[in-house]
Protein backbone atom coordinates (compact mmCIF):
# COMPACT_ATOMS: atom_id res chain seq x y z
CA UNK A 1 0.00 0.00 0.00
CA UNK A 2 1.23 3.24 -0.77
CA UNK A 3 1.87 5.69 1.36
CA UNK A 4 -1.30 8.58 0.92
CA UNK A 5 -3.39 5.10 0.96
CA UNK A 6 -1.85 4.61 4.52
CA UNK A 7 -2.69 7.55 5.19
CA UNK A 8 -6.07 7.90 4.27
CA UNK A 9 -6.67 4.69 6.03
CA UNK A 10 -5.44 6.29 9.07
CA UNK A 11 -8.03 9.35 9.01
CA UNK A 12 -10.58 7.10 7.92
CA UNK A 13 -10.37 4.79 11.28
CA UNK A 14 -10.01 8.36 13.07
CA UNK A 15 -12.92 9.86 11.86
CA UNK A 16 -14.93 6.29 13.11
CA UNK A 17 -13.68 6.32 15.84
CA UNK A 18 -14.36 9.58 17.03
CA UNK A 19 -18.24 9.27 15.52
CA UNK A 20 -18.47 5.51 17.84
CA UNK A 21 -17.32 8.11 20.70
CA UNK A 22 -19.78 10.94 20.38
CA UNK A 23 -22.72 8.57 19.53
CA UNK A 24 -21.91 6.64 23.16
CA UNK A 25 -21.16 10.06 25.27
CA UNK A 26 -24.81 11.37 23.70
CA UNK A 27 -26.29 7.93 24.74
CA UNK A 28 -24.90 8.54 27.93
CA UNK A 29 -26.50 12.03 28.50
CA UNK A 30 -29.31 12.29 31.18
CA UNK A 31 -32.74 12.99 28.52
CA UNK A 32 -33.68 17.04 28.39
CA UNK A 33 -37.31 17.29 30.14
CA UNK A 34 -39.90 18.53 28.22
CA UNK A 35 -41.76 21.37 28.94
CA UNK A 36 -45.00 23.20 26.89
CA UNK A 37 -45.36 27.08 27.13
CA UNK A 38 -47.68 28.11 30.20
CA UNK A 39 -51.29 28.43 29.12
CA UNK A 40 -53.12 32.15 28.25
CA UNK A 41 -54.95 33.22 30.98
CA UNK A 42 -58.10 35.83 30.48
CA UNK A 43 -59.33 37.89 33.05
CA UNK A 44 -62.47 36.95 34.35
CA UNK A 45 -64.48 40.11 35.57
CA UNK A 46 -66.91 40.12 38.34
CA UNK A 47 -69.16 43.04 39.19
CA UNK A 48 -68.75 42.87 43.13
CA UNK A 49 -67.90 45.55 45.34
CA UNK A 50 -67.66 49.37 45.85
CA UNK A 51 -67.66 52.19 42.79
CA UNK A 52 -68.11 55.59 42.32
CA UNK A 53 -68.88 58.00 39.40
CA UNK A 54 -69.34 60.53 37.14
CA UNK A 55 -73.07 61.44 35.51
CA UNK A 56 -74.90 63.82 33.34
CA UNK A 57 -77.63 63.80 31.30
CA UNK A 58 -80.79 65.82 30.13
CA UNK A 59 -83.98 65.75 31.35
CA UNK A 60 -87.56 67.37 30.45
CA UNK A 61 -91.17 67.22 32.42
CA UNK A 62 -93.99 64.56 31.00
CA UNK A 63 -96.48 66.04 33.50
CA UNK A 64 -97.11 69.46 35.70
CA UNK A 65 -99.69 69.33 38.30
CA UNK A 66 -101.07 72.14 40.62
CA UNK A 67 -103.35 71.76 43.58
CA UNK A 68 -105.37 74.91 44.76
CA UNK A 69 -108.07 74.51 47.67
CA UNK A 70 -107.67 71.17 47.23
CA UNK A 71 -108.06 70.98 43.34
CA UNK A 72 -106.00 69.06 41.50
CA UNK A 73 -105.00 70.83 37.89
CA UNK A 74 -102.67 68.54 35.38
CA UNK A 75 -101.33 69.12 31.96
CA UNK A 76 -98.75 67.68 30.20
CA UNK A 77 -96.00 69.77 29.26
CA UNK A 78 -92.17 69.00 28.27
CA UNK A 79 -91.51 72.96 28.80
CA UNK A 80 -89.19 71.79 32.15
CA UNK A 81 -86.14 70.53 30.72
CA UNK A 82 -82.26 71.31 30.74
CA UNK A 83 -79.33 69.65 31.73
CA UNK A 84 -77.93 68.42 34.91
CA UNK A 85 -74.76 66.98 36.06
CA UNK A 86 -73.37 64.95 39.34
CA UNK A 87 -71.94 62.20 40.84
CA UNK A 88 -72.90 58.55 41.96
CA UNK A 89 -71.95 55.84 44.53
CA UNK A 90 -72.89 52.67 44.85
CA UNK A 91 -72.11 48.58 45.78
CA UNK A 92 -72.87 45.77 43.91
CA UNK A 93 -73.31 41.61 44.41
CA UNK A 94 -72.78 39.52 41.74
CA UNK A 95 -74.48 35.59 42.13
CA UNK A 96 -73.36 33.72 38.84
CA UNK A 97 -74.49 36.08 35.80
CA UNK A 98 -77.22 37.83 38.19
CA UNK A 99 -75.69 41.45 39.65
CA UNK A 100 -77.74 43.16 42.86
CA UNK A 101 -76.69 46.68 43.82
CA UNK A 102 -77.54 49.50 45.52
CA UNK A 103 -76.98 53.18 44.34
CA UNK A 104 -76.78 56.84 45.21
CA UNK A 105 -76.96 59.72 43.31
CA UNK A 106 -76.86 63.25 43.23
CA UNK A 107 -76.88 66.20 40.27
CA UNK A 108 -76.56 70.13 40.29
CA UNK A 109 -79.37 70.55 37.74
CA UNK A 110 -80.78 73.17 35.00
CA UNK A 111 -84.13 72.04 34.23
CA UNK A 112 -86.13 75.26 33.85
CA UNK A 113 -89.40 77.11 32.53
CA UNK A 114 -90.06 80.92 32.24
CA UNK A 115 -92.34 83.44 31.33
CA UNK A 116 -93.18 86.93 31.31
CA UNK A 117 -96.15 88.77 31.02
CA UNK A 118 -97.16 91.90 31.47
CA UNK A 119 -93.44 92.68 32.90
CA UNK A 120 -93.38 89.96 35.13
CA UNK A 121 -91.12 87.37 34.95
CA UNK A 122 -92.89 83.85 36.54
CA UNK A 123 -89.76 81.23 36.66
CA UNK A 124 -89.64 77.11 37.77
CA UNK A 125 -85.80 75.77 37.87
CA UNK A 126 -85.07 72.28 39.47
CA UNK A 127 -81.85 73.39 41.01
CA UNK A 128 -80.88 69.61 42.14
CA UNK A 129 -82.29 66.45 41.49
CA UNK A 130 -81.01 62.50 43.19
CA UNK A 131 -82.13 59.22 44.04
CA UNK A 132 -81.50 56.38 46.00
CA UNK A 133 -82.41 53.15 44.28
CA UNK A 134 -81.98 49.74 44.46
CA UNK A 135 -80.97 47.36 40.87
CA UNK A 136 -81.00 44.30 39.38
CA UNK A 137 -79.33 43.31 36.38
CA UNK A 138 -78.38 40.61 34.35
CA UNK A 139 -74.75 40.36 32.90
CA UNK A 140 -74.67 38.12 29.50
CA UNK A 141 -71.37 38.50 29.32
CA UNK A 142 -67.93 39.40 31.72
CA UNK A 143 -67.75 42.95 29.99
CA UNK A 144 -72.05 43.64 30.13
CA UNK A 145 -74.45 44.18 32.57
CA UNK A 146 -78.30 44.97 31.85
CA UNK A 147 -80.36 46.54 34.00
CA UNK A 148 -83.32 47.69 36.01
CA UNK A 149 -83.40 50.34 39.02
CA UNK A 150 -85.82 52.03 41.19
CA UNK A 151 -86.35 53.66 44.80
CA UNK A 152 -86.58 57.08 45.85
CA UNK A 153 -86.13 60.32 44.28
CA UNK A 154 -85.70 63.82 45.01
CA UNK A 155 -85.70 66.96 43.73
CA UNK A 156 -84.65 70.96 45.03
CA UNK A 157 -87.01 72.77 42.96
CA UNK A 158 -87.39 76.98 42.89
CA UNK A 159 -90.14 79.13 41.46
CA UNK A 160 -89.62 82.44 41.30
CA UNK A 161 -90.97 85.65 40.44
CA UNK A 162 -89.62 88.99 39.15
CA UNK A 163 -90.93 92.37 37.81
CA UNK A 164 -91.17 96.46 38.95
CA UNK A 165 -87.58 95.95 40.89
CA UNK A 166 -88.57 93.15 42.70
CA UNK A 167 -87.84 89.33 42.94
CA UNK A 168 -89.59 86.60 45.04
CA UNK A 169 -88.60 83.05 45.22
CA UNK A 170 -89.83 80.19 47.08
CA UNK A 171 -87.63 76.58 47.08
CA UNK A 172 -89.35 73.76 48.42
CA UNK A 173 -87.46 69.77 48.55
CA UNK A 174 -89.82 67.64 46.72
CA UNK A 175 -89.91 63.77 47.35
CA UNK A 176 -91.12 60.88 44.96
CA UNK A 177 -90.13 57.95 43.55
CA UNK A 178 -88.10 56.64 40.11
CA UNK A 179 -87.87 53.82 38.07
CA UNK A 180 -86.05 52.41 34.66
CA UNK A 181 -83.59 50.59 32.91
CA UNK A 182 -79.99 50.94 31.88
CA UNK A 183 -76.86 49.29 30.52
CA UNK A 184 -73.46 48.99 31.67
CA UNK A 185 -69.78 47.95 29.94
CA UNK A 186 -66.73 46.82 31.20
CA UNK A 187 -64.11 49.08 28.90
CA UNK A 188 -60.79 48.40 30.47
CA UNK A 189 -60.25 46.92 33.91
CA UNK A 190 -62.45 48.58 36.74
CA UNK A 191 -63.08 51.27 34.81
CA UNK A 192 -67.27 51.26 33.13
CA UNK A 193 -69.49 53.42 31.26
CA UNK A 194 -73.24 53.42 31.56
CA UNK A 195 -76.02 55.07 29.40
CA UNK A 196 -79.79 54.88 31.41
CA UNK A 197 -82.55 55.91 31.45
CA UNK A 198 -85.26 56.56 34.26
CA UNK A 199 -89.02 58.21 34.94
CA UNK A 200 -89.15 60.44 37.69
CA UNK A 201 -92.65 61.38 39.63
CA UNK A 202 -91.88 64.61 42.31
CA UNK A 203 -94.88 64.91 44.53
CA UNK A 204 -96.35 68.07 45.06
CA UNK A 205 -94.99 70.25 47.50
CA UNK A 206 -96.45 73.11 48.87
CA UNK A 207 -95.51 77.23 47.65
CA UNK A 208 -96.82 80.49 48.62
CA UNK A 209 -98.71 80.02 51.70
CA UNK A 210 -97.89 83.38 52.80
CA UNK A 211 -99.77 84.68 50.13
CA UNK A 212 -102.79 82.07 48.93
CA UNK A 213 -104.44 80.54 51.60
CA UNK A 214 -103.82 77.26 52.02
CA UNK A 215 -100.61 77.79 49.42
CA UNK A 216 -100.78 76.13 45.76
CA UNK A 217 -99.17 72.69 45.47
CA UNK A 218 -96.63 71.91 42.77
CA UNK A 219 -95.78 68.79 40.93
CA UNK A 220 -94.29 67.23 38.34
CA UNK A 221 -92.81 63.61 36.16
CA UNK A 222 -89.36 63.78 34.65
CA UNK A 223 -87.73 62.22 31.92
CA UNK A 224 -83.87 62.02 32.11
CA UNK A 225 -81.50 60.05 29.81
CA UNK A 226 -77.99 59.84 31.59
CA UNK A 227 -74.64 58.85 30.81
CA UNK A 228 -71.79 58.32 33.06
CA UNK A 229 -68.32 56.76 33.83
CA UNK A 230 -67.49 54.54 37.27
CA UNK A 231 -64.37 53.36 38.53
CA UNK A 232 -64.67 50.09 40.53
CA UNK A 233 -63.00 48.86 43.97
CA UNK A 234 -63.30 45.48 43.20
CA UNK A 235 -60.39 42.89 43.59
CA UNK A 236 -57.66 41.28 40.99
CA UNK A 237 -59.75 39.90 37.97
CA UNK A 238 -59.79 36.32 38.60
CA UNK A 239 -57.71 33.64 36.42
CA UNK A 240 -60.13 31.98 33.23
CA UNK A 241 -58.49 29.51 31.52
Amino acid sequence: MSGLGAIMKNILAAIVSVAWAGTAFAADMPAVPYSRAAPYISPAYNWTGFYIGAMGGYGWSDEVRASIGGVIFSTSSNDLKGAFAGGTVGHNWQMGSWVFGVEADAAWSDLKYSQSIFGVTVADKIRSLGSVTGRIGYAPSQLLLLYFKGGYAWADNEISGTGFGLTLAESRLHSGWTVGAGLEYMFVPNWSAKFEYMWTDYGNANYLGDFVPGGIGLGATVNTLKAGINYHFFGPATARY
